[in-house]
């Protein structure tokens, strides 16, 4: 399918900005599609940016055979009504504009959060998922998005779909994860549960940007789900030690009970949320299910059906970020 005609939605964003210059590079024609005018131009030419939002595919018309649906509100905490209009009601602007455009296949990037709970799960599969999942707004509007897009596939409306949740996004560029981390380790510490053994899987966003473009031609077009990791779980304790002496600054970790914070966790949200202006909590419990449990993925799947294979390992992608954070220091 090299030399086809790919949208790429939320291309002003961390994953879309890496997705767009994968597909450049392999022959495609890319539209880049974002709110953010001075990140298009770093990554497309004036004819084929699209400055906007969601809403505005509504309305527009392009000679496109497919979309990387990348854009998404990806935050653990924040207004129902935010989740509810980016992240669904957007999905469905995408399905419109495939709709209006005769777009063969769309390729959506949900989420692994989808898969949240408090308790260890190992190897998780696509189907492993509790889709009446309320721990928190974004995992709520990632499922109905993707009941959305299979409901239209039902329905012919979307010829093509295919799935992906790729599992911690990392690389440059990253606005969540690492600076999280980093920004509680200056404050007070990392939290540490169960001696930082706990299992974590990362994903090179080069990885991800890789698996998407398999996934414009291969998978199965029906609505397959496909979970992308680098297939290199690490324990949480070694991986903040790697990227902190990357970083040269000594680990500050401050252990805790999952009980104690998960109490603690539940309380803050509420005191939280009954502010008016909502300020996010310190502590989420959706955070909590993603350091203070193991949480791995099987990605056996996008390896039989998309041929996907880690390229940039979770080694060189913590590299990377440490030596551009040290550069910007």
């Amino acid at each position: 399918m090299s030399g086809a005609r790919v949208l790429v939605t939320g291309a002003s964003g961390f994953l879309g900005g890496h997705v767009v210059p994968d597909l450049q590079r392999h022959g495609y024609e890319v539209f880049a599609a974002g709110r953010d005018m001075s990140a298009l131009e770093r990554v497309a030419d004036e004819a084929h940016r699209v400055p906007g939002d969601l809403t505005s595919l509504r309305r527009l018309t392009l000679p496109v055979d497919a979309v990387i649906h990348c854009a998404a509100l990806s935050t653990p905490w924040g207004a129902w009504r935010d989740f509810r209009s980016t992240n669904i009601e957007g999905t469905g602007h995408v399905v419109e504009f495939a709709r209006r455009n005769g777009v063969r296949r769309i390729v959506h990037v949900s989420s692994p959060s989808v898969y949240a709970a408090p308790r260890d799960r190992l190897a998780i599969r696509e189907a492993d998922v509790d889709r009446s999942n309320r721990l928190n707004g974004y995992i709520r509007s990632k499922i109905a998005a993707e009941d959305l897009l299979l409901e239209a596939r039902d329905a012919g409306t979307v010829p093509e779909l295919v799935i992906v949740r790729p599992r911690g996004l990392i690389g440059l560029g990253d606005p969540s994860l690492v600076p999280r981390l980093l920004a509680v380790h200056r404050r007070i510490g990392v939290p540490l549960f169960d001696g930082g053994d706990t299992l974590i899987d990362l994903t090179a966003v080069e990885n991800v940007a890789s698996a998407l473009r398999l996934a414009l031609h291969r998978g199965d077009a029906a609505g397959g789900v496909y979970n992308i990791s680098n297939d290199d779980p690490r324990r949480f304790r070694d991986l903040l030690t790697t990227l902190l002496g990357l970083l040269g600054q000594q680990p500050r970790f401050r252990p805790l009970p999952r009980p104690l914070a998960w109490t603690l966790a539940g309380v803050l949200e509420q005191v939280c949320s009954a502010l008016p202006w909502r300020p996010e909590p310190p502590l989420t419990r959706y955070t909590l299910t993603t350091i203070a449990y193991s949480q791995t993925l099987d990605i056996s799947r996008a390896k039989a059906d998309l041929g996907y294979r880690p390229e940039v390992s979770l080694d060189e992608a913590l590299t990377r970020v440490a030596a551009h954070l040290k550069g910007h220091a």
